[in-house]
This record gives structure tokens, sequence and C-alpha cells, in this order.
């Protein structure tokens, strides 16, 4: 599998796992502190072949995300739950642990965002609500599995709407995620 696009990533290790799972370019990130000079490359990269950002289920990884995406509108995204970036003695979360497998299954249902018109907002609060995924104890966990089943990525309750308008889910999708969560619970 060949990727057009630059894949942007936050270390080596990472550029190693994406590089023995598909055949790609990188931009390392080097860390959540991202310099001008990698904007500035990353803005490059994505006006001269595309980027993708592909960085790992955390805390920093998600910062990075969000620094990105405020500075280079439309850049395409990559995600993976932590269950999948899990390395194997279970002391690290990372891309660089994910199996080449799951790495391109990533890179298949990769989300491009929309920029040009302006976005439409099909899914409300108060459906996220309904959903029970804000306000709800169980909220946390299952939007976790939906951002699984989406591949949007894991997010708190505000970032999910804003994600969710951003990557034009529509009703009916998110209508079977939210029942097949529900089938889930239910067969517990």
């Amino acid at each position: 599998m060949e990727i057009k696009e630059i894949i942007v990533v936050e270390g080596k290790d990472d550029t190693i796992a994406i590089q023995r799972a598909v055949k790609a370019d990188t931009i390392e990130t080097n860390g959540s502190a991202i310099s001008e000079e990698t904007l500035l490359r990353i803005q490059h990269a994505h006006e001269k072949r595309g980027v993708i950002v592909f960085t790992d289920p955390d805390y920093p990884g998600r910062r990075i995300r969000a620094i990105i995406e405020e500075r280079i509108p439309g850049v395409k995204h990559a995600f993976l739950s932590k269950e999948k970036c899990i390395a194997k003695n279970g002391k690290g979360l990372g891309i660089e642990h994910a199996s080449d497998d799951d790495i391109r299954q990533a890179l298949k249902n990769v989300y491009t965002p929309i920029t040009e018109k302006p976005l439409k907002e099909e899914i409300t609060i108060g459906d996220l609500m309904s959903a029970r995924l804000i306000g709800h104890p169980l909220a946390k966990n299952r939007r976790i599995r939906l951002g699984e089943i989406l591949n949007i990525g894991l997010t708190n309750g505000k970032q999910l709407h804003k994600r969710l308008i951003m990557f034009q889910i529509t009703f009916e999708q998110f209508s079977q995620a939210i029942a097949q969560i529900d089938q889930e619970e239910q067969n517990v």
C-alpha cells in the first residue's frame, strides 16, 4: 500500500512503524511543542502532496492534532484507538506499537474535513445527550467506542460534537453507530 500524502507523526519510532506497514513519507513533530519550522514544513507538504495527521491517541497527540488543524485547515486525519497502540509489555502507548494491519486500516479510513462551504450540523448536543455520550456515567466509554466505530478518534464531549461536524458524519452513520453500541452493551 502506497500513500500519496505525507504522514505527520510524533517521532522516529512512529516513522519506522508507518514505513514498515506502508510506503509513505513522514514528517516528525518531535513532541507536542511543534516548532514554527515544523509547522511551515507541514504547510508546504499540505500544499504540494497533502498531509495526513496520525498522532498517538493520548493528550500530547490530541494537542499536536489541534495545533496542526488550527494552523493548516483541511489536513486529513487517521486515528487508532488506545487499545491498538499499547506496547506488548503494557508500558507504552503510541502508533509505534500498533500492528501493520491496524496502521493500514487506519490509513484506509482517513477523514478529510470539509473547509470550503459552511459545515452542516446534523447531530446536535441534544442528540449527544440522548445517546448518553455526554452527561451520563457511561458517557466516556460510549464516546471511546463511538470514536472507534466512526474512525474519528477519542474525544471529550465538546470535541465530539465539533469532530462530528468537521468530518460531516451523517445522522444515519451516527444512529447506526449508537445502535451498535447499545447492542454491544446489552450483550455484556
